[in-house]
């Protein structure tokens, strides 16, 4: 079995009962959770002070032993005030040594690109501990496809896209939409050249997702991808004043201004069932009747 080592970089969990039920679930499957008070602390709106959120990151680098999967407790807002004082080279050095395994998704996404963009290491976007493994009941596609992550030096992901026909591969990449745009201009956005970008993001007006699109596409950070996937836009509703306009003439749109394929409906995001992916892995996309990204190259629990 695993352990699960906690971390909590961004927002206080509200849902303290969700967490409790995640561990009871988790430890009843046989595996370890350690790090549990990190889920009580709480400082303003996050989950504890910036000096503790940023220790919760600055100690992965000691962490030791083997199947170790580290997991935000939730996202929230938190990780970008950090990301000046995290000791990238320390982090990257211990992945070198035996792989943590680091899953998680939303606010993390800010620390995930910046692992990506300073060391090249690879981490999971995927379920994190209240919202996932805390849900009643667990969402089995979601579990089954995290362990499939984990466990698997190459799997496919299969879904009902929609899109052109493309055959094309590269570095994956990508996580919360929001997060990423953040980074713009920054030190922690990866410079991927032939990747496959995959987004996803929640509470977003079609219209601001639109607009951060965009903003990827006129830095040319998109005109430099081979691919761009989309995952799920939960509670993206428009409204009267839209008259018509929603996600689905969103993208219509950004296919007439890209020159790369765009292809949609991956289960990925803040939706009660999503894929885990490997940011940084090696992926090859296909669509045709359907999609597949099978994906290879990134760390995975020892036997």
């Amino acid at each position: 079995m695993s352990t699960f080592h906690l971390i909590a970089p961004s927002g206080y969990c509200i849902n303290q009962q969700a967490a409790a039920s995640a561990i009871k679930q988790l430890e009843q499957q046989g595996h370890h959770v350690r790090n549990q008070q990190v889920i009580t602390r709480r400082c303003e709106r996050f989950a504890g002070s910036d000096e503790q959120r940023l220790a919760d990151l600055n100690g992965l680098a000691q962490l030791s032993g083997e199947n170790v999967i580290v997991m935000p407790v939730r996202g929230g807002y938190g990780a970008s005030r950090l990301l000046s004082e995290v000791n990238w080279q320390a982090i990257a050095g211990r992945q070198q040594q035996q792989p943590l395994l680091i899953c998680g998704h939303s606010d993390f996404t800010a620390f995930q690109l910046g692992l990506l963009a300073t060391g090249n290491v690879i981490t999971f976007s995927g379920p994190m501990l209240a919202g996932n493994f805390g849900a009643e009941p667990q969402d089995a596609f979601t579990v089954e496809h995290f362990w499939r992550a984990l466990r698997n030096k190459t799997y496919t992901v299969e879904w009902q896209g929609e899109g052109p026909h493309c055959h094309t591969e590269g570095q994956l990449w990508g996580g919360n939409l929001a997060m990423l745009t953040s980074l713009v201009g920054t030190p922690w956005l990866p410079s991927i050249e032939g990747g496959i970008l995959v987004v996803e993001d929640i509470n977003e007006h079609p219209y601001r997702v639109e607009r951060m699109l965009l903003q990827l596409l006129q830095a040319g950070i998109l005109a430099r991808q081979n691919a761009l996937v989309l995952g799920s836009f939960s509670h993206a509703q428009p409204n009267e004043y839209d008259a018509g306009y929603n996600l689905t003439t969103m993208v219509e749109y950004l296919r007439s201004r890209l020159d790369i394929p765009l292809i949609t409906g991956l289960a990925f995001g803040h939706e009660p069932q999503t894929v885990t992916l490997p940011l940084g892995a090696h992926a090859v996309l296909q669509h045709a009747e359907k999609s597949q990204l099978t994906l290879s190259g990134h760390p995975v629990m020892s036997v």
